[in-house]
């Protein structure tokens, strides 16, 4: 319980404490927009560190060499917990945002950040809001900015299995001209939601594959890209618990 409630004190008490920032942070992008990425990566990679540690999550990180340095990139993962977010972003090596749900927006001060660090809301019920999203994924990713999008369009309920990824999820990278990069999260809802409503230590995986271009891909490979890359990481997956967690895997 007591890393429940850690966790819950920080967020709270980051949210109201980083207000006058809020503040800075609009007036720096006035005047420097890059400035301003800069300053809310920061601030917000090093909340997300924060709240890690205090819920004792030890995160193993691989093939960050996968990851492409010329361009910016659509990262595309497996989503199973709440934790996903909070793991992942410190190891993008530049400014990145996520595709989340509309919902999100409920939310005062927390949907301040991520509008800061380039968060778009998705519509999952409105099909012209929808590709509203996805048109503005497409110029953010032509300015440089990377994406974080998770395909299954809502976290997945049940360990060691995959919803069908959105092929619609892939347009951000076809259209805007850059590579995905597989993302595989291995045990990630095992901080939280596998023992709800207690957050306890564990170990969680994530690994980046290599990049996917899909200029480089015929018409069919690129009409079937969200089954394809569901396949990948999948595979990776069942691979990788099996490295990390042998226990587990020798229970299926």
């Amino acid at each position: 319980m007591i890393r429940l409630v850690l966790v819950a004190l920080f967020l709270l008490l980051f949210l109201v404490l980083s207000i006058p920032m809020l503040a800075v942070e609009w007036l720096t992008g006035k005047r420097n927009p890059a400035r301003k990425d800069r300053i809310a990566k920061a601030l917000v990679g090093w909340g997300f560190r924060c709240i890690a540690w205090l819920a004792g999550t030890r995160l193993i990180v691989r093939g960050k060499e996968n990851i492409p340095s010329d361009s910016a990139a659509l990262f595309v993962g497996n989503h199973r917990s709440y934790f996903d977010i909070v793991l992942t972003y410190s190891h993008f090596p530049g400014i990145t945002g996520y595709v989340a749900k509309k919902e999100m927006l409920r939310y005062p001060l927390l949907n301040s950040w991520m509008r800061n660090i380039h968060c778009l809301f998705l519509d999952r019920d409105n099909i012209k809001e929808g590709l509203k999203t996805i048109l503005a994924g497409v110029e953010e990713v032509k300015r440089g900015v990377s994406l974080c999008i998770f395909p299954e369009g809502t976290r997945n309920k049940v360990n060691d299995t995959f919803l069908p990824f959105r092929e619609g999820s892939f347009k951000i990278a076809e259209k805007g001209g850059v590579p995905v990069v597989p993302m595989v999260i291995v045990n990630a809802a095992d901080v939280f939601e596998d023992h709800l409503p207690w957050i306890r230590r564990t170990t969680v995986i994530l690994e980046f594959q290599p990049a996917i271009y899909m200029k480089d891909m015929d018409r069919n490979e690129k009409k079937n890209i969200g089954a394809h890359v569901s396949s990948l990481i999948s595979k990776r997956y069942f691979e990788l618990k099996g490295e990390y967690f042998p226990a587990l895997s020798a229970k299926q």
